[in-house]
């Protein structure tokens, strides 16, 4: 599998930072097989509108927030701290999608997909 993550050239100066469980997609081109070996059936293809890519960036997660107590439970100095649930999906990961949930973006000249976490249908991805 390549590694689209690396290859994701960013000017100078600039970030491209992916918020909450979103997920940054490099598209490939519309085929009915993927590179890992996977058929599509022109059935699915067009009736879902199911696409791949190459995830080059996700954001931190599904925001949570955390609440505590400083010292015993009855006493009234609570504190909330925002966090958040890793998402699955990982740089570099070959995803299938549902194509109607993605909003389509160009970054410097190249087409990209922003996809919700939860319309990722499969991940694939390489063991080190």
């Amino acid at each position: 599998m390549v590694d689209m993550a690396d290859s994701f050239e960013r000017p100078p100066g600039r970030e491209v930072i992916v918020v909450g469980d979103k997920v940054l997609v490099k598209p490939e081109e519309e085929a009915t097989k993927t590179p890992a070996g996977l058929f599509l059936p022109q059935g699915v293809a067009v009736k879902e509108q199911v696409l791949g890519g190459y995830i080059i960036n996700v954001g931190p997660g599904y925001p949570t927030l955390e609440v505590g107590t400083d010292g015993e439970p009855w006493s009234r100095t609570t504190r909330t701290e925002l966090r958040h649930v890793p998402l699955q999906a990982q740089k570099g990961d070959f995803a299938l999608f549902l194509r109607r949930d993605a909003v389509d973006v160009e970054i410097d000249g190249s087409p990209y997909v922003i996809v919700p976490h939860a319309s990722i249908l499969l991940l694939i991805r390489d063991r080190v």
